[in-house]
């Protein structure tokens, strides 16, 4: 069995430094030209040859055969200024503060070992390069482009950095969800029209802001009443806005929506409680009320074929008792629109807490324990291999 544990340990630097230049970039979004030029000329440094897959993302392969296993890492960075006080910090007004940086350098740095042992994989390895996670656009947009076509890919391993949380971010300790482990999130937009009175017949007019207020008591509802207690979920009305003045009927009216639900079956059915509430409340009031749904993340679901398996291969690198089933939910993930297409299995990677504990994703203090990345890499790799061990 090849060494990964071993062969990261001794590209430790390599995969550090690939790490820092990255999180000096912290670009976002889609745009993202320093950090994927510097992905693909590396990639190409290994004697990888690197693609295009759609507006911004990079993708290669490894190995010959019929299977195929899809790894997946992300690229972008937040629209934050960065306070972490690291001589690498970025300076440009965004900081790495959800570890992205990370995952493309531990991705990176498994892409130059399984090409080292090339002729050992038993099929091909495809390598994902993700913009876009933070807007929840950056997968779909990769998948539309064929990302999992050519070859085609059979299953797919991601992996996140969790950080300020001991035990479970503590360095080397891995966290994984059987089965839905993200919330979906969707963002709905309702716009409301009225019909402003004018004149002497203000009895005339169709309030907008009226009907906007009854339809936000009512959404704030549907998780109470309309869902389960053991399942949660959220409708949250987080902005409003319309209106001309304070003494005139509103013509009309904006209400941004978000929606956030645990299963498949609970987000179709919440989207479509939002529409029929906003739409009938508008009519009673004789207004009309459109409902758009602008984007939308399914829930990450962890597929019972990879949670029964890949537990146990990363088990072979780190033992049995670093590796540990969680129950938690939070967030979203747009990782979650390949595990919708293809069995799939996301892991959490403890990264330590060295700006103290509570200090979590996205919060721009955030330093992570650069010890942890040789073990990413390794996993990647590992994981890998292994899959296409036992499934060619």
């Amino acid at each position: 069995m090849i060494d990964y544990r071993k062969e990261a340990d001794q590209i430790k630097d390599e995969i550090i430094s690939n790490r820092r230049t990255i999180h000096r970039f912290a670009e976002t979004g889609f745009d993202l030209a320093q950090t994927k030029a510097f992905v693909k000329e590396t990639l190409a440094s290994y004697g990888i040859e690197p693609k295009d897959c759609g507006k911004s993302g990079v993708t290669a392969v490894i190995g010959e055969g019929d299977r195929c296993i899809l790894l997946r890492a992300d690229m972008d960075a937040l629209p934050m200024k960065e306070e972490s006080g690291l001589d690498f910090a970025a300076e440009n007004g965004n900081c790495h503060s959800c570890g992205h940086d990370s995952h493309a350098a531990m991705l990176l740095g498994a892409a130059k070992l399984l090409k080292r042992h090339e002729q050992d994989l038993k099929g091909k390895v495809k390598l994902m390069f993700q913009p876009a996670e933070e807007l929840l656009a950056g997968a779909e947009d990769m998948v539309k482009n064929g990302l999992l076509e050519a070859p085609k890919v059979d299953v797919g391993f991601g992996m996140h950095i969790i950080s300020g949380a001991s035990p479970v971010s503590d360095v080397g300790n891995i966290a994984f969800v059987k089965g839905f482990q993200t919330f979906s999130g969707d963002f709905v937009k309702i716009s409301i029209e009225g019909l402003q009175a004018h004149g002497s017949m203000p009895h005339k007019g169709v309030d907008a802001i009226n009907i906007a207020a009854h339809i936000v008591t009512a959404l704030h509802e549907l998780s109470a009443h309309e869902v389960t207690n053991e399942e949660r979920s959220v409708v949250l009305v987080g902005k409003i806005y319309g209106g001309s003045s304070c003494n005139t009927e509103s013509g009309e009216c904006v209400l941004e929506v978000s929606v956030r639900a645990e299963t498949f079956e609970t987000r179709q059915f919440l989207k479509q409680r939002v529409k029929e509430i906003s739409e009938g409340i508008a009519a009673s009031f004789r207004g009309k009320a459109i409902v758009e749904n602008v984007y939308g993340m399914p829930p990450m679901y962890n597929d019972p074929s990879m949670t029964d398996i890949v537990p146990g291969y990363i088990r072979e690198l780190v033992g049995e008792d670093r590796v540990t089933e969680v129950f938690s939910k939070t967030g979203t993930e747009d990782f979650a629109y390949v595990s919708e297409r293809i069995p799939s299995m996301y892991v959490l990677l403890g990264t330590g807490s060295i700006a103290g504990d509570g200090i979590v994703q996205h919060n721009p203090s955030i330093i992570l324990d650069e010890d942890a990345f040789p073990l990413g890499t390794a996993i990647y790799a590992h994981t890998a291999t292994r899959w296409l061990e036992e499934h060619c």
